[in-house]
């Protein structure tokens, strides 16, 4: 099923089920307020909003046409946001980018960060920043939404607390990075608020895609209406169920949790491109000696969208543009 937020009745917004298509939609007030409050109680939640969706699809129920600029991140707060890097070939390639050296045991034990989870973006919303000097990019990412996760989780039982899946921007301000990458406490002014596609799905709606822990799917992303990259999804380097191992051999995660796959990106990536500009200087760094391609500027157009295997809607397009913050 399918399962967005309107913004409206609070900062949470209000939970509906959304069509197949993604064209029309439902309030689910009856079974839980909010996406937050649905996953603390998905044992309860989940049938009862799958009948809603079932009666959706058929055309048996009142709908109302779903306008996606008035839709909130599925999740406009969570408990906890946290992002891997599970895609190597950008890893490899950031290091060039920011002159770093190679991250001893990366390829056995995945890195992620802690980010901000208080206030996510929806799929049409603008990107306020304060000035084009940080390095403003876009992220293209896929992420898992869990139940509570209990501490010391195995990565062979992770995927049975996998309750929905995302897609993300997860922004960056590029030029501020390298300072909090060497301070060793990670992230902060780096990364601002993400955003989120108009759904959350589960699982099914991903049919063989979802897979080992991975969605074996492209991610198609445009930048002011040109083609910018098309890499797929099911190249990660470690799958989602080591990515929520990862997460929880120190702590719980509570339900609503969101865990990002970090950049999708390709060995391939001179074929395919990429998802973010960093990596996009990267490679013109490897290939030129230095790169040429700018951030973003005020008033530039981002697009991400993810198409199920047969080529139908699945999560929504992501289309934000990028403007500067007002004056406090």
């Amino acid at each position: 099923m399918k399962l967005g937020t309107l913004k409206e009745g609070g900062r949470e917004g209000t939970l509906i089920v959304v069509s197949r298509d993604l064209r029309s939609a439902i309030r689910a007030t009856d079974v839980a307020r909010t996406l937050r409050e649905a996953l603390e109680n998905w044992q309860d939640a989940a049938p009862r909003l799958q009948q809603i969706y079932d009666r959706l699809n058929a055309g048996t129920a009142t709908s109302f046409e779903l306008d996606h600029s008035q839709l909130a991140a599925p999740l406009p707060r969570s408990p906890q946001w946290l992002d891997g890097s599970a895609f190597h070939s950008h890893g490899d390639l950031l290091e060039k980018v920011f002159g770093l050296q190679p991250i001893e045991g990366k390829m056995q034990t995945p890195l992620m960060y802690q980010g901000a989870s208080d206030d996510f973006h929806g799929p049409r919303d603008d990107m306020f920043y304060p000035t084009e000097a940080d390095g403003i990019d876009f992220e293209a990412e896929v992420s898992v939404v869990v139940d509570d996760v209990p501490l010391g989780t195995p990565a062979a039982r992770a995927l049975q607390h996998v309750k929905l899946l995302m897609l993300v921007n997860d922004a960056s301000l590029r030029l501020l990075a390298p300072r909090e990458m060497k301070t060793g406490f990670g992230f902060l002014q780096a990364k601002p608020s993400s955003s989120f596609g108009p759904v959350a799905v589960t699982p099914d709606e991903l049919g063989e895609a979802w897979r080992d822990g991975r969605v074996h799917l492209q991610v198609n992303v445009e930048w002011n209406g040109r083609w910018f990259g098309h890499p797929n999804a099911g190249h990660m380097g470690f799958g989602f169920h080591e990515l929520i191992a990862h997460a929880a051999r120190t702590r719980r995660l509570h339900a609503g949790t969101i865990i990002g796959s970090g950049t999708i990106s390709n060995s391939e990536y001179r074929t395919v491109g990429s998802a973010c500009i960093a990596e996009r200087r990267g490679i013109e760094l490897e290939d030129q000696g230095k790169p040429s391609t700018p951030f973003m500027r005020f008033g530039d157009r981002v697009r991400i969208e993810m198409r199920d295997a047969k080529g139908g809607p699945l999560f929504g397009a992501i289309e934000q543009r990028v403007q500067q913050a007002p004056a406090p």
